[in-house]
């Protein structure tokens, strides 16, 4: 019988492992995102975003077969429970009140970034399923708490529900392209296929009239103010636009009493590493920037703004869908102007997403005020394995209920839906 030659390493940064073989697991996993990508972990840890001494303890669960990297999955030894953005604080409450500790935990996320995605990188179901166990057999040997995998996708879910895992639903709001049918357009024997909207306008017109005229009238405050936007992606980004735009970021988390999480550094090492997943709009007006707000978008075949008419030209031709998605990330503005914030980080976002046929925005973590811009309510899931038998019961019973209230709060905002009744 021949031996088996698979082991389990773990490692103490991502860098540790070659960035075109991470990268090339990772692209083949269901739901990739630019923020697993190696770059941008290894920026989180370059930076000084997420160190040691910021309550980020990176840990790198692998398996190789003779030198061939298998799964592997970076996870966050943590003394806290902020940028996290599924929350535990309670269970840390019930912890200490019993004299017990929480903390270290370790969480399989990445760090200030509710986006869902892959988070177990493996080339087989199977082995998924294998590094959720090495996993947690590593967390029993350091006696840590528990283990949180955050915002996973289905294959991730699937492995943590086959280990026993406990599984829990938060809610985020995401916009799609796909939402609009136009019944005359359609043939009497096609099928009512979504159609990618034309453009803004379009857009509206799949609204009911309270949201259309709020949005309009939102529009309208702005661009009476005289605010006007430039639009850059990947390389066009200067150095200069990035620099203004950390200026915003950083005044929008010290006016509420807070340090921004993400140095310079790290938005310097976007721009190196990964120019081609950002998308910027600058908010200028009489000629000054006054506001900047960011996205992310996932890889393309090409960047498409080349190739397609500026989204100010009404008579472009309508954009394909294609698989593509933008993630909303962070904004900040130096001037206040009435509803420059709905225009900066929805309503500039979403008019390039559809003269550049995205398929999908996605909002970020809460907000129910995203509803009225068309983002509609989606359950993210998590995963938890908890090692004191009692809390775990406990917790077991806690997200049961409440399940079965997040269930009733999904199907409560659905009957909110700003979209046109047929």
């Amino acid at each position: 019988m021949a031996e088996n030659t698979i082991i389990t390493r773990v490692l103490t940064s991502v860098q540790q492992l070659d960035a075109q073989n991470w990268n090339a697991l990772l692209a083949s996993q269901s739901t990739p995102t630019p923020f697993m990508r190696h770059e941008y972990l290894a920026a989180m840890e370059q930076s000084g975003s997420a160190t040691p001494e910021t309550g980020w303890v990176i840990r790198v669960i692998t398996i190789w077969d003779q030198g061939e990297l298998l799964a592997a999955c970076p996870l966050y030894i943590k003394n806290h429970s902020y940028g996290e953005y599924v929350f535990d604080w309670a269970w840390a409450r019930a912890y200490e009140q019993h004299g017990l500790p929480y903390y270290p935990k370790a969480v399989m996320a990445v760090p200030f970034t509710p986006v869902p995605g892959s988070r177990l990188l493996a080339r087989t179901q199977a082995l998924r399923l294998a590094l959720v166990q090495a996993i947690q057999e590593w967390a029993e040997s350091l006696q840590l708490s528990s283990l949180h995998l955050l915002f996973g996708d289905t294959d991730d879910l699937a492995a943590c529900a086959a280990a026993g895992w406990m599984q829990r639903s938060t809610v985020q709001f995401h916009w799609t392209n796909k939402a609009s049918t136009r019944p005359e357009e359609l043939t009497n024997t096609a099928s009512s296929e979504a159609i990618a909207w034309r453009d803004f306008d379009d857009f509206l017109a799949s609204l009911n009239q309270e949201k259309r005229k709020k949005i309009r009238q939102e529009r309208r405050k702005v661009r009476d103010a005289g605010v006007s936007f430039r639009v850059m992606e990947g390389n066009n980004i200067s150095a200069e636009d990035w620099n203004f735009f950390y200026r915003c970021y950083e005044r929008t988390y010290l006016e509420h009493g807070n340090a921004p999480y993400l140095s310079p550094a790290f938005f310097e090492a976007m721009a190196d590493t990964m120019p081609e997943n950002w998308v910027m709009f600058i908010a200028e007006h009489e000629g000054q920037a006054i506001a900047s707000s960011l996205i992310a978008v996932s890889a393309s075949e090409a960047t498409t703004s080349a190739s397609n008419p500026s989204i100010n030209d009404a008579n472009k031709a309508q954009a394909a869908i294609n698989n593509r998605v933008a993630y909303g990330r962070y904004w900040g503005a130096l001037q206040r102007v009435d509803s420059l914030h709905f225009e900066a980080c929805y309503y500039q976002p979403l008019e390039w997403c559809i003269a550049n046929g995205i398929a999908r925005f996605e909002g970020g973590a809460q907000g129910e005020h995203k509803m009225a811009r068309a983002l509609l309510p989606i359950e993210t899931p998590s995963a938890h394995w908890v090692a004191h038998p009692a809390f775990a019961d406990a917790i077991a019973r806690f997200l049961q209920r409440e399940g079965e209230g997040m269930a009733d709060y999904v199907q409560d905002l659905k009957t909110h839906s700003p979209l046109r009744k047929a």
